[in-house]
């Protein structure tokens, strides 16, 4: 492609055009300067997202977060520089109402440095206008699909007669590894299946990756893929063609009955003299002879640097602007209307709005009775979640085709299936899509939904990355993964989680609950749902635990503190403590009761969240675990690794040190050790260890 190509086609003005070149130098000019970066891609997309941007996104760049605006996803996170370029020209603000910007023109010279509001990849809740964290690949386009499923839930659900409060769209820009990523058939099969006509992807089919064409490992038909899963497919032949681009995404406002793609052939690093359509323009910056280059293709000032020409500014406040501003002014029209009209209504909406749970949404949580057979964990799970969502309306969630095995589906008739032709269910049928289900869950959260997803904990596996990026969003979402251990029995090892409870505990920001018993559960989800900045996961067990006599031991509200002294408290400095998690605490509670009868001044400490408890002053640390006490035994069907924290150096930790196996439960604690005998003889052995 030649420099003569790059001028605009017919139908694009000359303001706009500026308009789109400022985007393209921005970006050349940021990524130059850290000498780090991705230009190719805003490079090629600057006239589609600028289209979109400028005449057509309903959003209120003064007021960014207008509950009911279009989102706008990045999904190709690393073509960051493209969004800071639009959020700095469209003039967003940093806080609703606020005059300082959310991205400043220092901010992206700053681009890529520390602390700078510009970071590599854009950030959730690091810079305003950023919808959602993007980098992984796929992640971005998976989240839509939840963002869309809750704009169509909240259309339904908070209605003023036959006017929706929420009627936003759903806009995800995507690249070629985009596509490629699993998660991203699995995010756009559900969505071709619940027809969510409030979605639409633009894919950037540049057809470059970092190792060279893509007809190196993706020939595939991508818009058969996407007709074959229920979604209208539309081709812009040209990414310069801002006619065409504009016909597309009118074609998608016009249509009502499926998600949209629309595939956008691209130039990546369009402009760049000898980088532009090569791998060259993936990632790191052009070079200065390239940069010039580029400018002048533009018919841009060579040596000019972060330049915004006269009009740009103006042209964005007259376009996105003053449509975001009058769009706002109708919303909120209607607010006053609810307000008056419908007192209910207008609660409902101001406590899902401000983030709040309903007065008494715990009022229903069970206490459960004394019970030597007691319930499994999940069946407990299942009891509590019914009983909260009966008071919180904009809870909902499903499991990824686990439902009866994981207890979360919602029983009242109210709750209702979240279909094609009924976007205000609560109970989502996710299918067999474990990736995809934590994706959407957390594209749920971001628009406010108390969200969760639910299958067996060894499947965490699968939703690990989405899982990672609801922590590093602090979006309050949480799951609820059952089959907590080797416990499962006969499905065997691959069935039977032995590293996950580590792996979980690794993220940061993650509260990770196992919880003892039925008044554990209850307890855990009072924190879960009180939490507003963190993911929660909940271990479960697929087998009945007794439901502990709280009587004779201690109260299951030490649960929110992550551990407590559950028996044994009335010693101050005792002989030996033993540490359980979820069903191994019973074991630690067989082996208290024998040592005690022996006279041993022993101590039972159930810790159902390690996150929790290291969240709590060194006080109340200590109290429940005296560091003057060393003789200890750790006890959980997990991998022992981490737990030496609080065993310490000379405690014993019995756990699981290989995979499991294919046998009834009862066989394979034996041969695995968890027994109140093996726990009795460790403790024995500390003991002896002490006194010698």
């Amino acid at each position: 492609m030649s420099a003569a190509d790059t001028k605009p086609k017919a139908g694009t003005s000359e303001i706009d055009q500026r308009c789109i070149d400022t985007i393209r130098t921005l970006t050349i000019d940021a990524v130059q300067k850290a000498n780090s970066g991705h230009a190719g891609a805003p490079l090629g997309l600057a006239p589609v997202a600028f289209t979109l941007w400028n005449h057509y996104l309903r959003y209120d760049p003064a007021n960014p977060h207008w509950p009911n605006r279009d989102r706008f996803v990045l999904s190709v996170g690393h073509a960051s520089m493209l969004l800071y370029s639009l959020l700095h020209l469209a003039e967003v603000a940093e806080k609703d109402g606020a005059n300082a910007p959310a991205v400043s023109l220092e901010d992206i010279k700053t681009f890529r440095q520390l602390d700078s509001r510009t970071p590599g990849h854009p950030e959730y809740h690091f810079t305003t206008g950023v919808e959602v964290t993007t980098g992984p690949l796929g992640q971005g386009v998976a989240n839509s699909v939840g963002m869309a499923m809750g704009g169509r839930f909240l259309g339904e659900r908070l209605a003023y007669g036959d006017r929706p409060l929420f009627d936003y769209n759903v806009y995800a820009m995507c690249s070629d590894g985009d596509l490629m990523e699993g998660v991203s058939a699995e995010a756009a099969s559900i969505a071709g299946h619940l027809r969510l006509s409030n979605l639409c992807w633009i894919y950037d089919n540049n057809t470059i990756t970092i190792e060279g064409h893509t007809d190196l490992a993706f020939s595939e038909e991508v818009a058969a893929r996407f007709l074959a899963y229920g979604w209208q497919v539309l081709r812009v032949a040209d990414a310069n063609d801002t006619v065409a681009v504009s016909h597309a995404i009118e074609t998608f406002l016009q249509s009502g009955d499926r998600p949209t793609l629309i595939i956008v052939n691209s130039v990546i690093g369009y402009g760049a003299p000898t980088k532009q359509g090569t791998p060259k323009a993936h990632s790191d910056a052009l070079g200065t002879d390239e940069v010039k280059g580029a400018k002048r293709a533009y018919g841009w000032p060579e040596d000019a640097q972060f330049l915004v020409p006269d009009g740009v500014y103006d042209n964005f406040r007259n376009g996105i602007g003053a449509r975001g501003k009058a769009l706002r002014a109708e919303w909120l029209a209607l607010v006053e209307e609810v307000k008056a009209g419908d007192a209910s209504l207008a609660k409902d909406l101001a406590t899902y709005l401000d983030g709040d749970l309903p007065e008494g949404w715990d009022a229903d949580i069970p206490v459960f009775p004394t019970d030597a057979k007691g319930l499994a964990t999940r069946e407990s799970s299942g009891k509590v979640l019914n009983a909260i969502a009966n008071r919180v309306p904009w809870l909902l969630g499903g499991s990824a085709d686990l439902a009866p095995s994981n207890k979360t589906k919602l029983e009242s008739p109210e709750a209702g299936t979240l279909g094609p032709f009924t976007p205000g269910g609560r109970n989502i049928h996710f299918g067999v899509r474990e990736h995809a289900m934590g994706s959407i869950v957390n594209g749920l959260g971001l628009v406010g939904l108390r969200a969760y997803g639910a299958t067996f904990l060894v499947f965490s596996d699968y939703m690990r990355p989405a899982i990672r990026l609801a922590a590093l969003m602090e979006v309050p979402v949480f799951h609820v993964f059952t089959h907590d251990s080797i416990g499962v029995g006969e499905d065997g090892p691959t069935h039977q989680p032995v590293e996950h409870l580590l792996a979980l505990r690794a993220i940061p920001g993650l509260v990770t609950f196992r919880p003892a018993d039925a008044n554990e559960v209850a307890e855990a989800y009072r924190v879960i749902m009180q939490l507003k900045h963190q993911p929660a996961v909940l271990a479960l067990s697929r087998q009945p635990l007794p439901t502990v006599d709280r009587e004779k031991y201690a109260p299951a509200s030490g649960t929110a503190k992550g551990a407590y002294v559950l028996a044994g408290a009335d010693e101050a400095k005792p002989d030996v403590i033993l540490i359980g998690t979820g069903s191994e605490v019973q074991l630690c509670l067989g082996a208290y009761e024998t040592l005690t009868a022996d006279g041993v001044k022993a101590r039972v400490v159930s810790m159902p969240s390690w996150d929790l408890f290291e969240q709590q002053d060194e006080a109340y640390r200590n109290s429940v675990l005296p560091p003057e006490v060393t003789a200890r035994v750790a006890v959980e069907q997990g991998s022992v690794i981490g737990w030496d924290r609080y065993a310490g150096s000379t405690g014993t930790i019995l756990g699981m040190h290989t995979f499991g196996s294919s046998a009834p439960i009862k066989d394979l604690q034996t041969k695995f050790g968890f027994t109140p005998e093996k726990v009795l003889e460790a403790a024995r052995a500390q003991l002896a260890k002490k006194k010698g």
